[in-house]
């Protein structure tokens, strides 16, 4: 992710203009902005306008993520996103000039690059169900120059049809399910972006029509607040140890065990297992995480208070996969062997924490093996009541309310 240290920039270097260029420059330099149009538009729209009181005109700048809102337990609920991450939605949703694009998730910011690169023939339209964050949106594209913006109080559930089709729908909440509307909404030949919720863990797909289901050309790792209204599917969130240690759940299956035994369970002794399989630092391994995730076992996610339970140690402190029993768990962990190596393994607790944790380290060895260097797995959303062709590859199924996501892993060699 492309950044730069804020205290280096001195007081004559730090106008909206100069820093705005420093961030368009690295966004280039990184890859992340890779058409004159993205890069334009991102040169010519006042980021700043649109962050909140408060907020630096460095920080507005910064590659990061600038929070608009949180709710009353002080999680965000809305926010502008990361511009690595709009950038990438942007070349990924094929904008062009005269295109109808309906960006579901408002703020201002996102809708103002796309009306710079769909240009004045181009329709925009920005959908939110908060009416402060529509409110700030509308006054902020004012001001900005951008009046032609489209913003409306709506649920995403229902998109907006009075403007469809939309060559583009561009979604920038967290999803855990495909709303007809918006399918019926989409230009036959038309992109669907959308950070899609799979067992916890989400990924922006690009998805386009395949038949009678859509299929991702793309699928990038990325976080995002998550949608209100009738979609709303939050992830059940269960304390082992109070708020040092929580486990967050996305399937019924898993929250039907009876997790109670877990926080026994974690203060008793752990057991260690070592993979062999090692990577490099500074090296993506995010294709691991949804490996597991796709596994027939019970699944969560483990987040870890750093300071507090510094003895748990997973991989990652904010996210971590678990496989899980009513009674043990196992996770996965890292260890650093020397300067350039690092190596995968788990850790288990409770009685079946043997079993568990080799189980783990097992399917570590697998995807090493099979899916590590391939480019990932095949992923597809079908609408529900649709009869999912019969694969012998390893395949996550994630049934929602109106679609059923398919994550298929077909190892080097394989068809499916």
């Amino acid at each position: 992710m492309a950044d730069f240290a804020l205290d280096t920039i001195s007081e004559t270097d730090n106008s909206p203009e100069k820093v705005r260029n420093r961030l368009v420059d690295l966004l280039l330099a990184d890859g992340r902005i890779t058409s004159p149009e993205v890069e334009a538009a991102f040169r010519r729209v006042p980021r700043h306008l649109f962050a909140p009181g408060g907020v630096s005109v460095n920080a507005a700048y910064a590659d990061d993520v600038v929070i608009t809102k949180r709710g009353p337990d002080g999680r965000a609920t809305s926010s502008i996103s990361a511009p690595w991450l709009q950038a990438m939605m942007l070349h990924a949703a094929r904008l062009h000039p005269g295109g109808r694009v309906l960006e579901i998730g408002s703020g201002g910011y996102n809708a103002a690059l796309i009306a710079e690169v769909v240009g004045p023939r181009g329709t925009v339209t920005s959908i939110d169900i908060d009416s402060d964050i529509v409110g700030n949106a509308r006054t902020a594209l004012d001001i900005a120059g951008y009046p032609n913006v489209h913003v409306v109080q709506a649920d995403a559930d229902t998109g907006w049809p009075a403007r469809a089709p939309y060559d583009a729908i561009i979604v920038t909440v967290e999803a855990s399910d495909i709303p007809p509307a918006w399918t019926d909404q989409l230009a036959p030949d038309g992109v669907l972006v959308v950070p899609l919720r799979m067992r916890g863990n989400t990924r922006c797909l690009t998805l386009i029509r395949d038949g009678d289901h859509l299929t991702a050309t793309d699928a990038v790792l990325c976080g995002f607040v998550p949608m209100q209204g009738a979609g709303a599917n939050p992830v059940t969130r269960r304390a082992l140890r109070g708020d040092d240690v929580t486990l967050r759940i996305d399937d019924p299956e898993t929250r039907s065990l009876n997790l109670d035994a877990l926080a026994s369970a974690l203060d008793g002794p752990g057991v260690d297992v070592w993979s062999e399989v090692t990577v490099p630092p500074a090296t993506s391994f995010e294709s691991l995480h949804l490996w597991l995730a796709s596994q027939p076992h019970p699944y969560g996610l483990l987040a870890v208070d750093r300071d507090r339970a510094a003895d748990m140690d997973p991989q990652n402190w904010v996210s971590c996969p678990a496989l899980l029993t009513g009674d043990s768990i196992a996770y996965l962990t890292i260890r650093q062997l020397d300067d350039s190596t690092w190596e995968f393994g788990a850790r288990g607790y409770g009685p079946d924490a043997i079993p568990l944790t080799q189980h783990v380290v097992d399917l570590i060895a697998v995807w090493d093996r099979d899916h590590r260097n391939q480019p990932g797995p095949d992923i597809r959303v079908y609408p529900a009541g649709v009869t999912i062709p019969p694969t012998r590859q390893p395949q996550l199924l994630v049934p929602r309310h109106h679609t059923t996501a398919a994550v298929t892993w077909t190892a080097a060699g394989d068809q499916r």
